[in-house]
């Protein structure tokens, strides 16, 4: 046998699975270490590390994209392997052939394995010739316009255009008729051409009602191949996944062995080494097709170490370093159910826009969650959204949805807008709690704003906790003890309203419409805060930065700010014009050297749906600005500097 034991790695990725990586090591007493891009200098992974090195400024390819970057890192550091991640150059065979030239340990699959799979019309090749099933369609080198559509027609519709060096949904379109298919595959070869300088494109038939499932596998040096069952990824949004699961709600023990199998199988057909997924597409009578196989760890893994007592990162140190496989097919068994949910920082109810800003209160202590952020953390408009992984796991389906459900609702992040919420109305979809749901669900659900998409009104108990604050807790005392009834106008997640408001004895009654509560601040001594609503005292979690205040109540995040005309200085430096909340910058009205008057705008910002007018405090000159229109701006961000000693 071939060992190779290391005693540190490098870890070539950066957010939560750098940090699970990099935790993992430590734990296996192999010393960690970091690479980094200037966004992510203060990262939660880069402060978990033993080490760290600077490999570029934010853009990914002059970074996390950078080869030379990161093989002059490991040099630096003594590094003796290094762990990609997933993402980024995970699956790139040109940086695993470059590691291991470089004389380091690649915990990952072959380069010539990744290759293999990274081509989706050689990939399906090789399975079809290993006898795993694949969906009915074309690939060939005939990419002309007039042959693709006469294959296309000898498929049948509807069909799938798929991107041969594709991934991620991008370049893949859903063709239902003959008339649309022209159109389609133009758009689908320009897409793949920008994402990938590819615009090679095979076709598939559609499965209208098809499921996602995939298998995950481990091999190791010594010719051992292994499954460990199935995950089913159906809940997906333009073919990105959002809840994963294992086992399936779909797949019973003799279809798991029959799937198992032919994933192995695929594996074998490659020389496959380490963690990988093959990922297949099952129709509504049981018959499953090769879709791909990611030669990587899957983001949604820890469902799958859940329910076999397993821990994959530690099996991927082990069989890099030479080792056997710790369990033969026949030693896999599964226990229980785990379902994980992605937390991102982005609005679904917005286009599922990307957000950025500072975490104020983040703190997952209970159940299994991979974090990226905590408190204090800043989340970076340069890479991927999720900011967290939560996974629930349980005796039975209904226990795991019940715990991870549970953890959500415990556990808000606040001061940056994410589909925590948005989450938690998905989990109790009946579609989703009866295990229905497949691929195309949550695109039609958008299309139709049902289920999670429904427009939801703000809950008012949390307004009314928001009018209690603003009009008297500790410290955010806005309103005069001697004024016992006045109007509150608030933006509430982006939606203007109008609060009467009536303080007594410890609290206020607000009011709008038919709409009446009255709360009592109970104590208000840190972010988890106890409050008296309509006579039942309750727990909420509560944050405010920059004049917004963020609150969690149950099962709903509100984000709600005073109504009052904008001023954009700071209230002890007037000469600085900082956002008022994380938005973007719409317009800007001076240039540098502009003479201003106190209480003119100078620059529009758009958040919360609301448009906010950035006004001069004083007079004086612009010195600087430090964004331009279009632009995202975290709240705090000085974007307007003034000279006030340059007054006339």
């Amino acid at each position: 046998m071939n060992f190779r034991p290391f005693k540190s790695v490098l870890v070539a990725n950066r957010g939560e699975i750098a940090y699970r990586v990099i935790w993992e090591a430590q734990v296996s007493g192999l010393r960690a270490i970091a690479v980094y891009s200037d966004a992510d200098a203060n990262a939660l992974f880069v402060r978990e590390a033993q080490e760290a090195v600077r490999i570029g400024p934010a853009p990914a390819v002059e970074s996390y994209l950078n080869i030379e970057a990161i093989l002059a890192a490991a040099r630096r550091t003594g590094a003796e392997a290094v762990h990609p991640g997933y993402g980024f150059l995970s699956e790139n065979a040109a940086f695993a052939r470059a590691v291991t030239e470089a004389g380091l340990v690649w915990i990952g699959p072959p380069p010539e394995a990744i290759a293999a799979m990274g081509d989706k019309a050689r990939a399906k090749q090789i399975m079809v010739q290993a006898d795993v099933p694949t969906l009915p369609g074309w690939q060939g080198d005939d990419q002309s316009t007039d042959n693709l559509a006469r294959q296309a027609a000898a498929i049948d519709y509807p069909l799938l255009i798929k991107a041969v060096a594709g991934g991620g949904g991008r370049g893949m379109r859903i063709v239902r008729s003959a008339e649309a298919f022209n159109e389609a595959l133009a758009s689908a070869k320009r897409e793949a051409q920008s994402a990938f300088g590819d615009d090679a494109v095979l076709l598939e038939r559609f499965v209208e009602r098809g499921r996602h499932v995939e298998i995950q596998i481990f091999a190791d040096t010594q010719g051992n191949t292994i499954h460990l069952g199935e995950r089913d990824c159906s809940v997906q949004r333009r073919r990105q996944k959002v809840v994963e699961e294992a086992p399936s709600p779909a797949v019973d023990e003799a279809l798991r062995a029959r799937m198992g199998a032919a994933a192995v199988k695929a594996a074998e057909a490659v020389g496959y080494v380490g963690a990988g997924t093959v990922e297949f597409l099952l129709d509504d009578e049981g018959g499953f097709y090769f879709l791909e196989m990611n030669t990587r760890l899957q983001v949604e893994h820890p469902v799958t170490e859940a329910v076999t007592g397993t821990n994959l990162v530690e099996w991927q140190f082990d069989i890099a370093a030479g080792r056997p496989l710790p369990l033969k097919q026949s030693e896999v068994s599964w226990r229980g159910w785990a379902v994980e949910a992605r937390l991102y920082a982005e609005d679904p109810y917005n286009g599922f826009a990307p957000q950025v800003g500072e975490v104020l209160w983040f703190d997952p202590l209970s159940g299994r969650v991979d974090e990226a952020v905590f408190s204090g953390d800043h989340v970076s408009a340069h890479y991927d959204p999720m900011v967290a992984k939560f996974v629930g796991h349980g005796p039975t389906r209904e226990a795991a949805i019940a715990k991870l459900r549970h953890d959500l609702v415990k556990t808000p992040l606040l001061g940056v807008t994410t589909n925590r919420d948005f989450l938690l109305c998905l989990l109790d979809c009946e579609a989703f709690l009866t295990g229905e749901m497949t691929t195309g669900d949550l695109d039609q659900w958008a299309e139709a704003q049902t289920g999670p998409f429904a427009p939801k009104r703000a809950p008012f108990d949390a307004v009314a906790l928001a009018c209690a604050w603003f009009a008297g807790a500790p410290k955010t005392c806005v309103r005069s003890a001697a004024v016992t009834q006045f109007d509150l106008p608030l933006v509430v997640n982006g939606e203007a309203m109008t609060v009467r408001v009536c303080q007594n004895d410890g609290g206020i009654r607000a009011e709008f419409g038919d709409d009446v509560c009255e709360v009592e601040i109970l104590n208000a001594a840190s972010e988890e805060i106890r409050v008296r609503i309509d006579g039942v005292i309750r727990s909420a979690k509560i944050a405010q930065a920059s004049g917004v205040l963020y609150i969690a109540l149950d099962d709903r995040i509100v984000c709600i700010c005073e109504a009052s005309p904008w001023g954009g200085g700071d209230a002890t430096d007037p000469s600085k014009i900082v956002a008022p909340v994380s938005g973007a910058l719409v317009a800007l009205h001076v240039t540098t050297g502009d003479a201003v008057k106190a209480g003119q705008v100078l620059a529009v910002m758009e958040a919360m749906k609301m448009e906010m007018r950035l006004v001069a405090e004083a007079d004086g000159v612009v010195a600087g600005i430090h964004l331009q229109a279009g632009a995202q701006a975290p709240g705090g961000m000085v974007l307007i500097e003034l000279d006030l000693g340059a007054r006339e």
